[in-house]
């Protein structure tokens, strides 16, 4: 059982934390502005927008280090929907690993829908895959066993440098959704 500290309550937040609580890991769930509450999670998820993960590493750095910091975002810029926030041959994840040296930082969940999440699978049919791209073993098995306790699939995607593989997929998915092309409880899976 796992103790796991997710910053950001919206949609994706709240999924997540209840996909680690069927799993029966403890859970934290904190405003993403809540500066006062510390983190007390071994893992921590930035369920949280782009914009807001440079803050959160400088005013949570210290306290997120020997940590599993597990990025969520997906950089796109909303106001176009054309293009990533990042350049072509990073991710947001490199950036908080980056702001983050002495935290295990991994990128999972942003090529899925809350929907997809919540329902455990995709377009009805498979069961909902969580791709999970990082630099570090266990780091990397210590969050697909939380994922798979909570009753989804988690593939190993690669080292870190696969995040931007994983923020372009997540880009295009949203870009889909946005202009009505495939529906917010829908999505690509895995099949295996």
């Amino acid at each position: 059982m796992a103790h796991i500290s997710i910053l950001g309550t919206g949609t994706m937040g709240s999924v997540i934390a209840s996909i680690a609580q069927a799993g029966d890991n403890t859970v934290e769930l904190l405003g993403s502005n809540d500066t006062a509450t510390p983190v007390t999670g071994d893992v921590v998820v930035l369920a949280v927008p782009y914009a807001a993960l440079a803050g959160i590493a400088s005013t949570r750095g210290a306290e997120l280090a020997g940590k599993v910091v597990v990025d969520v975002t997906n950089p796109v810029d909303f106001a176009t929907f054309d293009s990533l926030l990042v350049p072509a041959d990073g991710s947001a994840a490199a950036e908080v690993a980056a702001a983050l040296p002495d935290s295990r930082v991994l990128k999972a969940f942003n090529t899925t829908f809350g929907a997809t999440l919540a329902s455990g699978t995709v377009g009805g049919q498979q069961p909902t895959t969580v791709l999970i791209a990082g630099d570090d073993a266990d780091a990397k098995a210590q969050l697909a066993a939380i994922v798979t306790a909570g009753g989804l699939r988690a593939v190993d995607a690669g080292s870190l440098r696969r995040a931007r593989e994983l923020e372009a997929l997540g880009f295009l998915q949203l870009t889909l959704a946005a202009t009505e092309k495939v529906s917010w409880t829908a999505g690509f899976a895995v099949v295996a």
